[in-house]
């Protein structure tokens, strides 16, 4: 043990070292269905930090919410980068850890090192033009996500102006793949293989792997053509502020847009609804419908972040934390979901307010903190607006307690989301493709046919037969 004084007085550390602990794994059955009480009881016997198992590898869970703001704010004490992992770096992790693949891909959010900082640099100035309002990429972004949240719901529409459907695989997902394709100039709807395979990666299933290795392949393909014939998208932003990317390092990047914006905006457009739907006494609706959608997905996050915890972060030197010493380059994990359950932080958040908190650790903290926060907030915005206004009628078709959830080292989100729904009359003047809205490079969306051929809209249409 040893002692540190503190604003309380002295404090007793605990100073055993990782590996020499035997700690409770995280991934557990009751992880994936009441992760609070398992937060809470690690809480309980550890702090605000605790040492857990993270499929075979220990690592430092971070549960206070001043803890996680004190490793998120100091990135020269807490830096990323595997480079920083001891027991890495000393044969320690198993060569077929699970967790392995992931965070081997060297792109934004996992870099450390002095590469970083020009590379953050240079997403920042991709991303601007589609997340500044006043920019024409950003109102393009926002008529392309209406329309496909059109196509979307019409598609939903073909089973009948009523029933039931399962909103997550027919809407929440989709809508942010197509917006990434978007986004990444893939030319007609010549993106969607690709979006169905991030799927498939996303779903960690048994063709996962395949499916990463045509993604990338695919991705790659997109990055030499964006470097011979330059467009107005994310790829060719990124290379004009970062031109000596190489085309595996660019192709990274993009799967990291690709993988971040589906997932996290998928997520947080499911959460949005089931907050919205099953709001008490329809205040949650009537502040939806007064165009605070901002301040309803703020709840959400705040509730149920998307992303549960962060990609680890390694202890730069021996640093006191909770009550344990954390050893020089050990991981630590911080924990939005537990962050935001601290009584610290919780008691303070009025639970009926229609104007929430924005202290919340969904996006981060500090200098690392999500660069593409706008853009996934805009489109996830615009998407849930647009369905409302295109539903008279929507409920959930479980009780919100029974719905099932997915949960993942990094994610938490619903595996599924069904739904009784009623369609309003069609809009009068929908964007569609005999009037089209703009995409990334000015050129029209997809037309029916296209999207009709491809292999996402085949799937999509198939849950339309077997759903009714």
């Amino acid at each position: 043990m040893e002692s540190q004084v503190s604003e309380g007085g002295s404090v007793d550390l605990d100073d055993t070292r990782l590996e020499e602990m035997t700690p409770e794994p995280l991934l557990t059955r009751d992880y994936e269905t009441r992760p609070s009480l398992v937060y809470e009881r690690l809480r309980q016997r550890h702090g605000p930090v605790a040492p857990v198992d993270l499929l075979g590898v220990p690592a430092w869970l971070v549960l206070g919410y001043r803890e996680a703001l004190e490793v998120l704010q100091d990135n020269d004490g807490w830096p990323k980068g595997l480079e920083n992992w001891r027991a890495r770096s000393e044969g320690r992790v198993p060569a077929d850890w699970p967790l392995g693949p992931s965070l081997e891909v060297n792109h934004v959010f996992i870099q450390g090192g002095p590469g970083y900082r020009r590379l953050r640099t240079a997403w920042d100035a991709a991303l601007k033009p589609f997340q500044d309002p006043r920019h024409p990429q950003a109102k393009r972004l926002r008529t392309a996500v209406t329309a496909y949240a059109d196509e979307l719901i019409s598609l939903v529409g073909q089973g009948g102006s009523t029933g039931v459907a399962d909103l997550s695989a027919q809407f929440s997902r989709p809508l942010p793949l197509m917006v990434a394709s978007h986004l990444l100039g893939f030319p007609g709807s010549q993106g969607d293989d690709a979006l169905m395979d991030m799927w498939r990666v996303l779903d960690a299933g048994p063709d996962a792997e395949p499916a990463l290795e045509r993604l990338l392949a695919a991705l790659a393909d997109l990055a030499a053509v964006k470097l011979e014939e330059p467009g107005d998208d994310f790829p060719s932003f990124l290379l004009a502020a970062h031109p000596e990317l190489s085309l595996d390092e660019l192709a990274r990047e993009l799967f990291m847009l690709l993988g971040m914006t589906s997932d996290h905006v998928g997520i947080l457009i499911s959460n949005t609804v089931v907050e919205v739907v099953s709001g008490e006494e329809g205040g949650v609706r009537a502040s939806l419908s007064a165009g605070m959608v901002r301040e309803t997905m703020n709840r959400v996050v705040m509730r149920k972040p998307p992303l549960v915890n962060f990609v680890p972060r390694f202890a730069a030197k021996d640093t006191p934390l909770g009550n344990y010493l954390i050893r020089q380059g050990d991981p630590v994990w911080v924990s939005a979901g537990a962050a935001h359950a601290d009584p610290l932080f919780s008691t303070h958040v009025a639970p009926n307010t229609a104007i929430s908190t924005r202290a919340h650790l969904s996006w981060g903290a500090g200098p690392r903190q999500c660069p593409a926060r706008e853009l996934a907030l805009s489109v996830a915005a615009a998407g849930v607006s647009r369905l409302f206004e295109r539903c008279s009628h929507l409920d959930l078709a479980l009780p919100a307690d029974q719905l099932p959830w997915r949960s993942s080292p990094f994610m938490r989100g619903l595996r599924s989301l069904p739904v009784r729904y009623e369609l309003a009359a069609a809009p009068e003047q929908p964007p569609s493709a005999s009037d089209p809205a703009p995409g990334a490079d000015g050129t029209p969306l997809p037309d029916p046919a296209a999207r009709q051929r491809s292999s996402l809209w085949r799937y999509l249409t198939g849950l339309i037969r077997t759903g009714r």
